[in-house]
């Protein structure tokens, strides 16, 4: 078999054996295939498409080319739930506590953020003493023992996924529906899930820019799962605005707390609700929906879920009084109000500008070895549809430093204030099962 015969078919739109598929891989992995082969296999895969059976197998190619994980020795069927990713996304900080409280493992393996704000790791880690890095034993201990656990991913976690991610981000081939989804779930049935809800964002501040787009990914990833035995559901939620008020990764932690609390914004909890309601279902407890998220509810309004969250920081060393006491996690020296320019409505927030302006803080990574700061963030004061006066604050930046006029003009240049008040946005777009 010769990598260029393979180049060469699907140049032409013939579609590849999983024998085939699983020799790219491998010999990529093993450095066997040079990046200009591979570079030209992948402007072919972008340009002409892959099958449904295909994308399967570049899938289980990719979740094989490394180690995977076994969690058999957890009790119960686990879950897994991935967001293709926002500003302000702390959605998996809420509904790994709440999934737990219900009984329903939550055994997560989780990356850093590049770019933006931080990843869900990020935001764990500015908890005090809180540790990522667990041995597979301490672990599955964890999960068996308190129904959660989040930590970082292993390095050797879909080997092939990394190597090919970086070849597509510099050969333009990065938004490609086969190879968005097949690296989604690479990574999610290497690391042991059962079941999968995947949150796939759209608009500003998402990857997918269309409701017909994510539609096409959501049903991708969903056929990927069914077709290797994984039960899987894809919720289409917007991205237009920012999640929740707060970017940051202290910011979001205090956040996740309030949701817990039952005190939290409230279209950041019906998101966050609709994700574990589907979790619980697919984790055999309930057997509708609505069952489920009637379940999900009462679980929050007597406090269950963030007895879950205290008991989950503290088994992995951190410091779990930050839940009744906030201001144990870590704060800017300085806050900053940034004031509207005219009356009007909220008509508009670019949601990737947002994150961009607290990355510019420090709260997100240009570059994969910058450091972050945890304390830097933002809180958005005004939402879509909310009146505003002139002078009246419609974000506050949380900053270590004074100069921020930057992040401040960033800010003002993603809202739009107009006379006329929009229409409530929608938050949940469809589900696809």
């Amino acid at each position: 078999m010769r990598m260029v015969d393979l180049i060469h078919k699907k140049r032409v739109g013939e579609a590849l054996s999983e024998q085939e598929i699983t020799f790219i891989i491998n010999e990529y992995t093993a450095e066997s295939i040079p990046d200009y082969q591979m570079s030209a296999f992948l402007m072919a895969t972008f340009l002409n498409g892959m099958t449904d059976e295909e994308t399967s197998f570049l899938t289980l190619a990719m979740a094989g080319s490394g180690e995977m994980i076994d969690l058999s020795a957890i009790a119960g069927v686990k879950v897994d739930k991935h967001s293709t990713g926002g500003v302000g996304d702390k959605v998996s900080l809420i509904v790994g506590p709440v999934v737990a409280s219900l009984g329903i493992p939550v055994a997560k393996m989780s990356g850093r953020g590049l770019g933006h704000t931080g990843g869900t790791l990020d935001k764990l880690e500015s908890i005090p003493g809180f540790q990522i890095e667990l041995s597979k034993e301490a672990f599955i201990e964890a999960v068996n023992t308190n129904k959660i656990a989040i930590v970082g991913q292993s390095g050797n976690l879909a080997p092939a996924d990394k190597k090919i991610y970086a070849l597509r981000d510099v050969t333009a081939t990065v938004d490609s529906i086969p190879l968005i989804a097949s690296s989604i779930m690479s990574k999610k049935i290497a690391s042991g899930a059962e079941a999968i809800v995947l949150d796939v964002k759209i608009g500003s501040g998402a990857f997918m820019k269309t409701v017909e787009d994510a539609r096409v990914l959501a049903r991708t990833m969903v056929d990927i799962g069914t077709r290797l035995n994984r039960k899987t559901i894809a919720m289409i939620t917007d991205m237009d605005q920012p999640l929740g008020r707060e970017i940051g990764n202290a910011n979001e932690i205090r956040e996740s707390i309030d949701v817990l609390r039952g005190t939290g914004d409230k279209e950041l909890t019906e998101v966050a609700i609709s994700v574990a309601a589907y979790m619980a279902v697919l984790g055999k407890v309930f057997t509708s929906f609505e069952e489920a998220q009637e379940a999900v509810r009462d679980i929050i309004s007597k406090g269950k879920a963030l007895d879950t969250f205290k008991r989950f920081i503290a088994s992995q060393g951190g410091d779990s009084c930050v839940v009744d006491q906030p201001e144990l996690l870590p704060t800017a020296a300085y806050h900053i109000e940034v004031t509207a320019q005219q009356a009007g409505f909220i008509n508009e927030i670019q949601a990737e500008n947002i994150g961009i302006a607290a990355m510019v803080l420090g709260a997100g990574r240009a570059k994969k070895e910058d450091l972050i700061d945890y304390a830097v963030g933002l809180t958005l004061n005004k939402k879509i549809g909310d009146a505003i006066q002139i002078g009246e604050s419609i974000c506050t930046i949380h900053a270590n430093r004074l100069d921020v006029a930057e992040v401040e003009a960033m800010i003002l240049d993603a809202y739009k204030i107009t006379s006329t008040q929009p229409a409530p946005k929608q938050l949940i777009y469809d589900v696809i099962e």
